[in-house]
């Protein structure tokens, strides 16, 4: 059938005097009244009739007609001149301009498509919502007025329509308000699968397609060990486009009210997030207060700031404050900053200072710096072939009680490679390190020092010349091997034990000799401890590719001219040899993958540290296991007395499990895990995750236990269920 087209239909009307006003409404034929500019003029059919007996329209086959970003669309649409009506029958759609789309079996329309009536309604809404209703009475396109009505998010079962979604609000009415984008109802039902489980007189929840509306939020009810059952109920309210603030006042059966606030606001130039607290907990008020905001200056400069602090560790410990789930968290770190980005350049000024959450660590013995500053550079190629590398910083480190340091330090470097006519490869290194120190109160902690002031400098020039030498080997059906022979030797003046007697120590305490720092100047992570000497480190690396399979391993040495006496003794560097390390992994499948590191000792092969990690399995289900033992010592980079008898924990060596297994199903999800020191044989935590999810729906449950002692507990167990209809919100339970 001939579809008739825009200009046709005007030279129908034309040639009858017949114009369309409202839904193809018309003027009379005389011609007084013009057609209003924002009528729906605009539509198309198979074919279209006139009773001028009767004064109808009558439009029939795939029927479409729009006007103001409305679109009607039908099997059939009859236009009542002297009403002003249009009747809409048979696969009736209505396009609204917001994007919501509206069915229904019949529908009557008038006022360019803003008030009518509907039969059969079915809407549907952003993020997958559905709304179904007897019937439906429109109000100047603003007010939906829906009697019976069923709203969900769930997907009907493809073999079996008629089967119940996994939840529903099924109500007596309901208003769907599309200027304030919300959707009350009365007398409503929350069914799963079919089954009522929750009675409502009165609810309402906004449009699916509105991301920010004020109100109030779903509570959450639980239980602690600490605080008793609690009820907490939140508010949100959204100030403008730019902010918005959330305010949840909470009761408690054990402890004092409590009242949470948390304030979001976006910039041009930045965000700023600011959350705060009150309670009264311990017969004491408490407060906390954590913020943080980041702004751009321009293209190159940005600053920004992180405050944390609270009025007490059992506070936060109690409600859980700005803290995953199940963790307990030992210190608060705050600062302010400004940092740059320019061509292979990086340079930051910031403050920090630090508050202690555990009573193991006393807050006066804790650092201000004030400030610091750091600036990184790294050049392009040279005329010689070669790249400069710079680094300087310099800090200020205040202590209440114990050492004060000022400190400059600045580092070079300069790299020249060469490939030699054999495909070996070579590198020419060379570096300083320049160091500055002002301090005073060296002979409190953390250095303990033989005086209490310390004004010196040092510096530590290197050179080296680094070789490696990989051969490949492509043996067909035996895959591809490489052999690398890896050399280096390094040039530099000894460096002696006076420098733990001379120099503070505050960016060199967490030290590991392993094949990670086999290669390079020093094996220290910062410049307060520095290695020299006349030194060689070895190590032959080996890869081999087989048919998908892959092995990796490396094996190494460092030896020197003289004894490392700048080293603790358990680094296994002190000696003229040093311990061997090494490193594999094996991953023969995509569901396989073994990996293990180790250092022992070069006399009796007596293993000093081991760090194994297992993974096998696929998304669908898979485990992990791991493995580390090490007999670090951190009290050894002091120069102070050991600790006491008492303390002789701190000199346990460190011999744990860990085993977790993870699960991806479909809709469904688990993790699992646990934490074990075979050391004190005793766990140290362990947590499960159990989630089901779709695309209506979260059913979440979480567990974690922790057996160790925080600030004097006996340990904590927290359990949480989350319950989420997706667009209505969250429900849950938690116990701590």
């Amino acid at each position: 059938m001939a579809r008739v087209l825009l200009f046709a239909l005007l030279l129908l009307f034309a040639s009858t005097g017949v114009a369309w006003a409202q839904l193809g409404a018309l003027a009379n034929t005389s011609g007084q009244h013009q057609v209003a500019r924002n009528q729906p003029v605009t539509f198309t059919a198979d074919s279209v009739e006139y009773d001028r007996g009767n004064a109808l329209v009558v439009a029939q086959g795939h029927v479409e007609a729009w006007q103001d970003d409305h679109v009607l669309r039908a099997d059939r649409i009859t236009f009542d001149r002297n009403t002003g009506i249009a009747a809409a029958k048979g696969n009736v759609v209505l396009l609204e301009p917001d994007g919501q789309v509206l069915f229904a079996d019949y529908a009557e329309l008038t006022q360019d498509m803003k008030n009518g009536v509907l039969r059969d309604v079915r809407a549907l809404l952003a993020e997958n919502g559905r709304l179904a209703a007897n019937g439906a009475r429109r109000t100047e396109g603003e007010i939906n007025e829906l009697s019976r009505v069923v709203y969900s998010t769930c997907n009907l079962c493809a073999e079996d329509p008629t089967r119940p979604p996994l939840w529903q609000l099924r109500a007596l009415s309901a208003v769907q308000d599309l200027e304030h984008k919300k959707i009350e109802y009365q007398d409503a039902v929350l069914e799963m699968y079919g089954v009522p489980v929750a009675y409502m007189p009165y609810f309402w929840h906004v449009d699916p397609s509105v991301k920010r509306a004020s109100g109030l939020l779903i509570p959450s009810l639980g239980n602690s060990s600490h605080i008793g059952t609690f009820y907490a109920q939140p508010y949100y309210w959204v100030l403008d486009d730019q902010s918005d603030a959330t305010f949840t006042p909470m009761i408690t059966t054990k402890q004092g009210p409590q009242l949470s606030v948390e304030y979001r606001r976006r910039f041009n130039n930045g965000n700023l997030q600011l959350d705060g607290s009150a309670g009264y907990t311990d017969n004491s008020p408490q407060a906390t207060i954590f913020a943080n905001g980041q702004f751009s200056l321009n293209d190159t400069w940005r600053y920004g700031f992180d405050i944390a602090r609270a009025s007490s560790a059992d506070y936060v410990r109690n409600f859980s404050l700005n803290t995953p789930l199940g963790t307990n968290p030992t210190l608060l770190t705050s600062q302010i900053y400004a940092e740059g980005f320019g061509q292979g350049a990086y340079s930051r000024l910031d403050v920090r200072f630090y508050q202690s959450l555990s009573t193991a660590v006393v807050g006066s013995t804790l650092p201000l710096v004030l400030p610091r500053y750091q600036y990184s550079y790294f050049g392009e190629p040279d005329a010689l072939g070669g790249r400069l590398s710079v680094d300087f910083n310099a800090f200020n480190v205040v202590r209440t009680v114990g050492t004060n340091t000022r400190r400059a330090a600045f580092t070079v470097d300069w790299t020249r490679p060469f490939v030699g006519r054999l495909g070996d490869l070579w590198t020419i290194k060379l570096h300083n390190d320049a160091i500055a120190y002002d301090a005073s109160a060296f002979n409190e902690q953390p250095n303990f020092g033989p005086v209490s002031q310390v004004n010196t400098a040092r510096a530590l020039p290197q050179a080296a010349l680094d070789f490696r030498w990989p051969f490949m080997r492509d043996s067909g059906a035996w895959g591809t091997q490489i052999i690398e022979p890896m050399a280096e030797i390094i040039v530099a003046p000894q460096v002696g034990d006076s420098q733990f007697r001379k120099y503070p120590n505050e960016d060199s305490l967490d030290f590991e000799f392993s094949d990670a720092n086999l290669f390079g100047f020093n094996r220290f992570p910062g410049v307060d401890r520095l290695e020299g000497g006349i030194r060689a480190n070895v190590a032959l690396h080996g890869v081999w590719y087989l048919a998908g399979t892959t092995f990796d391993a490396l094996i190494g040495q460092s030896y020197r001219t003289n004894k490392n006496t700048a080293v603790p003794i358990w680094s296994g560097l002190a000696d003229q040899v040093s311990d061997v390390v090494a490193r594999a992994s094996f991953a023969p499948t995509n569901w396989l993958n073994l990996t293990y590191r180790t250092r022992f000792d070069h006399r009796d092969f007596a293993v000093r540290m081991a760090d194994a990690l297992a993974s096998v399995g696929v998304p669908k289900f898979s485990v992990n296991a791991g493995y580390i033992y090490t007999t670090y010592d951190p009290y050894t980079l002091y120069n102070q007395p050991p600790p006491p008898p008492a303390g002789n924990q701190f000199y346990t060596p460190r011999n744990e499990i860990t085993a977790g297994v993870s699960s991806n199903w479909g809709h469904y999800r688990f993790n699992g895990w646990m934490r074990r020191d075979l050391q004190l044989k005793q766990m140290v935590a362990a947590g499960a995750d159990a989630a089901y999810e779709d695309e209506c729906y979260i059913l979440d449950f979480r567990f974690y236990r922790r057996y160790t002692s925080y600030n004097g507990d006996n340990g904590s167990t927290t359990v949480l269920v989350q319950v989420t209809l997706k667009t209505i919100g969250q429900f849950g339970y938690k116990a701590l």
